[in-house]
């Protein structure tokens, strides 16, 4: 059963808070490398879809870049007695937002069929700062939205996830057609705020926010509903698995120095640039009102 969620956020939100501080939407890298490989993962060799992501990102001097800053801040200060989310939160949205969209969306949902793989997608964004408090309960759901009500980031982001990640009752597979590129370019527009969403464990691809209903007493139906727009959505499901099954081909051809003489990540196919977005801003007044009603 597929749950459309109605939050209680204002509908009349201004488009520029949704890019904010960190410009457009259409680039979402950080200044940072992601951490080494883990144990036990393979290289493109082994079909480490993750490796090769994070390969690719190397191999382009933006991309490279912003990930290593986010390593730095989310990462490096956690050395010195713990890290400053919100430094790591704002180091990751501008690596969502002005990072090279096809290597961003590539470390986010980098396709995985063993455990190795997955784990390493679950860390992509240094979890331990960015997403969960170690050694602690998970916060109430409702007190994380109320949080994400109150941020001018935060706010239109989770509005245009709602919106482009909604689904179509009359549609044949209950998804409106082509909402994938944009249902994962909101979500990875969560990545950073108040509601950071991350990969629940290292043997699927489901995924939540930290949080939690237990102790939303006679809000718990509001809460769950909140919760079911990552834990119970066809069209947010759907999507991550369409990018897996069309793995971007430019990423196999950067790593192949064969069919890659003088070819550069820049040089985008046109037939990959429904991956990069840039309809959501201008349909998002319209899906969110549809969303809300």
């Amino acid at each position: 059963m597929v749950v459309e969620a109605k939050l209680a956020l204002p509908v009349s939100m201004h488009l520029r808070q949704w890019q904010g501080e960190e410009g457009s939407t259409q680039g979402l890298v950080d200044d940072c490398s992601l951490p080494g490989p883990l144990p036990g993962s393979a290289g493109s060799a082994g079909r480490n879809r993750c490796v090769d992501a994070a390969e690719a990102c190397s191999a382009d001097a933006r991309c490279q870049q912003l990930r290593t800053r986010y390593v730095t801040r989310c990462l490096g200060r956690a050395v010195a007695g713990g890290c400053s989310r919100a430094r790591c939160h704002h180091a990751l949205r501008r690596f969502f937002s002005r990072g090279p969209p096809k290597l961003t969306l590539a470390l986010l949902f980098c396709p995985c069929s063993e455990p190795a793989c997955a784990e390493r997608r679950r860390q992509t964004f240094v979890p331990s700062c960015a997403f969960s408090e170690p050694e602690a309960a998970p916060p109430c759901c409702l007190a994380s939205v109320d949080l994400c009500e109150r941020s001018p980031v935060c706010r239109p982001r989770l509005l245009a996830f709602q919106a482009a990640c909604a689904p179509a009752p009359r549609s044949p597979d209950g998804c409106p057609r082509d909402q994938a590129p944009r249902c994962l370019h909101a979500y990875a527009g969560l990545v950073g705020t108040a509601v950071t969403p991350n990969y629940v464990d290292n043997t699927s691809a489901r995924v939540a926010p930290w949080c939690d209903c237990g102790a939303s007493g006679n809000r718990h139906e509001e809460c769950e509903a909140f919760r079911g727009l990552f834990t119970r959505n066809r069209c947010l499901d759907g999507a991550i698995q369409a990018f897996g099954s069309k793995w971007p081909p430019i990423l196999q051809a950067e790593l192949d120095p064969q069919q890659n003489a003088g070819r550069s990540f820049q040089q985008v196919p046109s037939a990959d640039r429904a991956l990069e977005g840039s309809s959501l801003l201008a349909t998002l007044t319209v899906l969110a009102l549809q969303a809300l009603l």
